[in-house]
């Protein structure tokens, strides 16, 4: 198939067309999860295999997706706006709390969502991995926006008086990835140590670059 096939218009079962598509591609991207986060994974999985799981045809999956890269690019977008939506509503949740509280506030909300659910980091730290050009500029491009986020919550720090001022985009980059590794490790059995430990032990680490050795905070 070199693209997708024209869906059908009009109503049907009291649905519209864009209301089907919507449910059609919500349960292409549930079967997804499941068999790409778990057995037998990504590459392993046929365009058959997930049509079945979903309970859709095959034809159905081609009038959403032109290939199985385009629903994994799809997912790995989804697990992600899962994550920062999570993210964010800590972050308004947690404007009155020191920096060291709102740090493990943060991070807590980002850990649970992400670890939650298993399959939900196999899809974030292991499928997306070498797949293609196209996902690995995508993936480059989400953890950009995560280095961002870094980046702003530590100049609002910064305007507080509570962190360093300095360029944080470099230790934010090099923050992302320690997070994602310790994370994937955890998951994986390979970390002896609860959830609440790996969270405080990055936010001792997001201390540590917010206010190095040596520097105070201002006098009130």
């Amino acid at each position: 198939m070199t693209g997708r096939l024209r869906p059908p218009t009009g109503r049907y079962g009291g649905k519209s067309a864009q209301q089907r598509q919507v449910e059609r591609r919500s349960r292409f991207l549930d079967a997804a999860l499941q068999l790409f986060g778990d057995t037998p994974g990504y590459r392993a999985t046929t365009v058959a295999a997930l049509s079945e799981t979903a309970g859709l045809s095959t034809r159905q999956f081609y009038e959403e997706f032109r290939t199985l890269e385009d629903v994994l690019a799809a997912l790995h977008l989804q697990v992600n706006d899962w994550a920062e939506q999570a993210v964010v509503a800590a972050v308004a949740g947690a404007g009155h709390l020191s920096l060291p509280e709102r740090a493990a506030a943060i991070f807590r909300a980002y850990a649970a969502n992400v670890t939650g659910d298993p399959r939900r980091v196999r899809i974030t730290f292991v499928e997306i991995i070498g797949v293609s050009p196209r996902l690995e500029e995508q993936r480059l491009a989400r953890r950009a926006r995560w280095v961002d986020l870094v980046c702003a919550e530590a100049q609002a720090a910064v305007a507080r008086g509570e962190a360093v001022p300095r360029d944080y985009r470099i230790a934010a980059a090099a923050f992302i990835g320690s997070i994602n590794g310790l994370l994937h490790d955890w998951n994986a059995g390979w970390v002896d140590a609860t959830l609440d430990e790996i969270v405080d032990e990055l936010v001792r680490q997001l201390l540590g670059i917010l206010r190095p050795v040596g520097w105070e905070l201002p006098a009130v």
